[in-house]
């Protein structure tokens, strides 16, 4: 018992050979037991801290990790929210351009409306005027529309038939086999210069009369002091009876000439209104241009003493109005220097059966 009393020594223990340097406690026996429970406690307390420390541990690499987490997490917040205001920034342009093309939409709504408010007034007047024009075609249809009208032409170009018929007859325009040697001038070489079409027949002008005179432009040409008056005379009357043919034809038709005639038989006139005088610088003013204008000019069908040459004028003046009457009826002139075939051509298409229904 007494050996069991013994105080314990602890020996210090040797660490790579070395003793340790350290304060030995000495243990009374009879404190054995109260050292053993409190080196129990304390042994039960380190590991009840290691625990502690484990859990805390835990606890704290899990706060870590939520930190860490959290941070990510607010990282991912700061770009989404980067990225919601720049899709706010874009929401707002897109606003704005939205209440600019809802403007212009409107404007262009209202510009609609108009246009179609002015299609309705045209569409409108589009009927009233499609109903006036139903309304003017059945008038004309009628039997005093366009087939009233039609007839009525028509007897009315008979009616110029008849009138015209008489013309003819009373200045009848034949072709006469025979001709003097003085008139073969007037014969092909006349008739090529004045531009008929190849391949038709040229009108030979000498093989024409008009009541049984020849027309020749032989004495305007050539006259002298040894000419037959006689010619001159029958040509001059024959220019009269052509200028009474187109002055009763033109009037017949209705057609004011472009160059009136003064009949007066083997005297006649035809009328120019271009000015007759060449005005000087010192005399140039409106007056007298107006005056100078207005005042016709008269050129004798006929030969007047020695001067042809206005004689000459007065028979192209003549062919001008017979081609101004075939032109109307629609017929090509035969020539410049073609009075009689013009003539004849003028008669005979009047007096065709197809001028009736033209």
């Amino acid at each position: 018992m007494e050996s069991s009393k013994k105080p314990i020594v602890k020996v210090p223990e040797k660490k790579h050979g070395v003793q340790e340097d350290q304060n030995v406690k000495v243990v009374e026996w009879e404190d054995y037991e109260q050292e053993l429970v409190r080196l129990c406690s304390l042994t039960s307390a380190v590991e009840e801290s290691k625990n502690k420390k484990l859990l805390l541990q835990n606890k704290l690499n899990s706060f870590i990790e939520g930190e860490a987490k959290s941070l990510s997490r607010s990282n991912e917040l700061d770009q989404m929210r980067e990225k919601l205001e720049s899709r706010k920034l874009v929401m707002g342009n897109m606003s704005m351009h939205s209440k600019v093309v809802k403007e212009k939409m409107r404007n262009q709504e209202e510009q609609l409306s108009a246009e179609i408010r002015s299609l309705l007034v045209g569409g409108t007047s589009l009927s009233a005027a499609s109903k006036r024009i139903q309304d003017s075609s059945r008038t004309l249809a009628g039997d005093k529309g366009y087939g009233h009208l039609k007839n009525l032409l028509k007897l009315l170009r008979m009616r110029q038939q008849h009138l015209i018929s008489q013309v003819s007859l009373l200045y009848p325009v034949k072709v006469v086999i025979g001709k003097a040697p003085e008139q073969e001038l007037e014969s092909f070489s006349s008739t090529i210069k004045s531009g008929v079409p190849a391949g038709s027949k040229p009108v030979d002008q000498g093989t024409l009369t008009i009541s049984g005179l020849h027309l020749t432009v032989i004495p305007f040409t050539k006259l002298s002091f040894f000419s037959d008056k006689k010619e001159v005379q029958r040509s001059s009357t024959a220019l009269g009876y052509v200028a009474h043919a187109v002055s009763l034809v033109a009037s017949y038709l209705q057609v004011p000439l472009r160059y009136p005639l003064r009949l007066g038989g083997s005297r006649s006139y035809i009328c120019d209104y271009a000015p007759s005088v060449e005005l000087s610088t010192s005399s140039l003013n409106l007056d007298s241009l107006i005056s100078t204008s207005s005042k016709p000019v008269e050129f004798p069908l006929f030969i007047e003493g020695q001067d042809s040459t206005r004689a000459a004028y007065a028979v192209f003046l003549l062919n001008k109005d017979l081609e101004q009457l075939l032109n109307f009826i629609g017929v090509k002139s035969l020539g410049p220097r073609q009075v009689l075939a013009n003539l004849k051509e003028l008669l005979r298409t009047i007096l065709s059966p197809e001028y009736i229904d033209t």
